[in-house]
């Protein structure tokens, strides 16, 4: 179950803080509207990395597609493994 409390909370951070853990971020509402998402760093960094991640693997399809793909021989022959 999410987390939710109202940034009028955060006057006192402490407790607030207390209920970020990993995989489980607290959620502040300003005005009754979903507006923060405090996260664990553990979490951040680990959200971060994904998104480079599918970033690259996004690039390399797009390259692929105008260039073409390259044949497992050819990856092989690069690598110096065949």
């Amino acid at each position: 179950m999410p987390n939710i409390k109202p940034v009028s909370d955060l006057r006192n951070y402490n407790e607030v803080l207390r209920d970020v853990d990993v995989r489980e971020p607290v959620f502040l509402t300003k005005n009754g509207r979903g507006r923060y998402a405090l996260m664990d760093i553990q979490d951040f960094e680990r959200l971060h990395a994904s998104i480079r991640l599918l970033s690259e693997l996004s690039k390399g399809e797009k390259s692929a597609k105008e260039s073409g793909w390259f044949s497992i021989e050819e990856i092989e022959a690069e690598l110096g493994i065949a």
